[in-house]
């Protein structure tokens, strides 16, 4: 595929190519006309298609090659410009040079500066003294001689900055040369003048199959691979005839390269032109590369296709004489498989009846089974999370009593309030309990989880009683509501205190840490200093306990981890590095928007 700016002729070349292009063979029709006979029309459509589209391939994989070696072109010159810019800014404030200037003695300024040309890897380094003499110079053929009218020593006096000159050669080509001004008190006492050695690229270009030329701002060609082409405008170098030239050394005759016309014509070369911009004082550079044997390459393919076709021909009549044959044979061997077949299917339908009555046997097995666990789960519940209350209940009846002794009823009538208040939460714990085998609940509202410790403390407190136990909290100031069931939520903060009570029996001095969090969500984090956790994995499977037999049935942190999942939170367990367990509760924390709607 062409790519646009391409198509054009450059200025001096042979812009009427009619006669050139009808005397080119047409390589892909002939190629194409000759095998029509060997291949089917579908073949030679197959043929002609790809004659076309590799032809296309190839040019644009030629062209792509091309524009990769001009851009490696490119960014070597100005690699080379830009380093070698920089010298002599730094030679124009060497105190050496500047002394020897000011002084007059350049005793030891040329070897200074040859020292310096290997240090720094330049052409060649040359100090002026005020009269454009040579003072020191890494060629000391030239010492002695003057510069006062060169360019470089004239315009690097009047100017502040580094001076860039390019000056043609009596005997072909250019001196480029960076030039800068060493002054001293508002004086010039001479002018550092660094050359620039572009012409290795010429050198290194000319070695490649591509005829490179660099153009400067006004056209004129100031690098290029074909001496004669040095110092004249673009144009009038490419008409000059001086074999043998670049391009005939780089181009190959391409009469047969491709369909689509070329870039330009070279000397009756077809040649495929590319450009670009050097990024310093408006330069330009060309390469002019020739078609590679595209037809050459594409012949080759074409062949191998055509052969392929053919061999596919061959491979096609030998499978349909043999098809005719292996017919009759297939469909013998089919019919008896498929005897075999219904033979085997009837066997597995009899076998699938019979495992669909013992299944339907095994279900009802199960479910009678299920129905009995869930009544033993049930009845576990219910004896465990109903001790609590009931041991409470007995201490407040035995106090109310005393008091009653006493004659202290309005205390005893406070016990017997909390008595009712015990009885009513028994009766919430038993129709909750179903909670492990049911999810969701029914009397979600607002609730302060600050509320629920104080409470879950209170009903704690007849244990907290009998044994020595420090109770740290850690609570903030502020209400940290969560939407939850009240009675439900004081369950799972009992259950994890019964719990660090009992993992605290045979500690010297236990002590259970209470410590609530707000930000995201809402963090109930329960820490004693027992013995840990053994096994976390099996921590909330029903009826997993490692209490003695009698002290517990395994199903308390099982509830509470189904409620905590019904709050739409999570209960974990962790062992702490000091030692002890750590469980935490995390809930969703109610929002402002969420209470406003409440």
């Amino acid at each position: 595929m062409r790519r646009p700016g391409l198509g054009h002729n450059l200025p001096g070349m042979t812009a009427t190519t009619d006669q050139s292009q009808t005397d080119q063979p047409q390589g892909p029709a002939l190629a194409g006309q000759d095998r029509r006979g060997a291949v089917d029309p579908a073949g030679g459509g197959v043929v002609i298609v790809t004659n076309r589209w590799l032809s296309d391939r190839f040019v644009d994989t030629t062209r792509n090659r091309a524009e990769v070696r001009l851009a490696l072109y490119t960014g070597n010159l100005v690699s080379e410009l830009q380093r070698t810019s920089v010298v002599p800014l730094l030679l124009a404030r060497d105190p050496d040079l500047l002394s020897a200037l000011k002084e007059g003695n350049f005793a030891s300024t040329t070897t200074k500066l040859i020292a310096l040309q290997s240090e720094i890897a330049v052409a060649s380094i040359q100090l002026l003294d005020g009269d454009g003499r040579v003072v020191g110079s890494t060629n000391r053929n030239l010492l002695g001689a003057t510069h006062r009218s060169a360019p470089s020593f004239v315009d690097a006096q009047r100017a502040k900055d580094t001076i860039f000159t390019a000056v043609k050669r009596e005997a072909g080509g250019f001196d480029f040369t960076y030039s800068r001004a060493l002054r001293a008190d508002g004086k010039v006492l001479g002018v550092i003048v660094v050359s620039v050695d572009l012409m290795k690229y010429e050198r290194a270009w000319a070695g490649l199959q591509d005829a490179v030329l660099v153009t400067d701002s006004e056209g004129t060609v100031i690098l290029a691979t074909e001496p004669v082409w040095r110092g004249q405008p673009m144009a009038t170098a490419l008409e000059a005839r001086d074999p043998p030239s670049a391009i005939q050394r780089a181009l190959q005759a391409t009469t047969d390269w491709a369909q689509n016309p070329p870039d330009a014509y070279v000397r009756g070369e077809a040649v495929m032109r590319t450009e670009a911009r050097v990024p310093f004082r408006g330069w330009r550079i060309f390469t002019f590369t020739a078609y590679d044997s595209v037809r050459e390459r594409v012949n080759g393919i074409l062949a191998l296709e055509i052969m392929g076709f053919a061999i596919l021909m061959a491979i096609t009549f030998y499978v349909l004489s043999r098809r005719a044959w292996s017919r009759s044979v297939s469909l013998q061997r089919e019919s008896a498989e498929l005897r075999m077949l219904n033979a085997r299917l009837q066997r597995a339908i009899a076998e699938r009846e019979k495992v669909q009555k013992d299944l339907a046997v095994a279900e009802q097995t199960l479910v009678q089974s299920s129905k009995l666990a869930a009544l033993g789960e049930m009845s576990a519940a219910v004896s465990h999370e109903l001790n609590q209350p009931l041991a409470a209940m007995k201490t407040y009846l035995a106090g109310a009593r005393l008091l009653l002794q006493r004659k202290r009823p309005d205390e005893a009538l406070s016990s017997f309030q909390r008595i009712d208040d015990l009885i009513e939460r028994m009766g919430a714990i038993t129709r909750q309990l179903k909670s492990y085998a049911r999810k969701g609940g029914e009397a979600f509202e607002s609730v302060d989880l600050r509320a629920c410790i104080s409470s879950a403390l209170s009903m704690m407190e007849p244990q907290l009683k009998a044994r020595v136990v420090k109770i740290s909290r850690a609570l903030p100031r502020q209400a940290v509501l969560v939407m939850a069931d009240r009675i439900r939520l004081e369950q799972v903060i009992i259950n994890l205190l019964r719990n660090a009570l009992d993992a605290t029996k045979d500690t010297p001095s236990p002590q259970i840490d209470i410590l609530l969090a707000a930000g995201e969500t809402a963090i109930l984090t329960v820490r004693d200093n027992g013995h840990g956790i053994e096994d976390l994995d099996n921590l909330f499977a029903p009826f997993y306990t490692t209490k003695k037999p009698g002290e517990g049935v395994g199903l308390g942190l099982a509830i509470s981890s189904g409620i905590v999942a019904d709050l739409g939170g999570r209960l974990t367990a962790r062992n702490a590095e000091e030692g002890g367990a750590v469980f935490e509760v995390q809930l969703p924390i109610l929002g402002k928007e969420q209470e406003a709607a409440e």
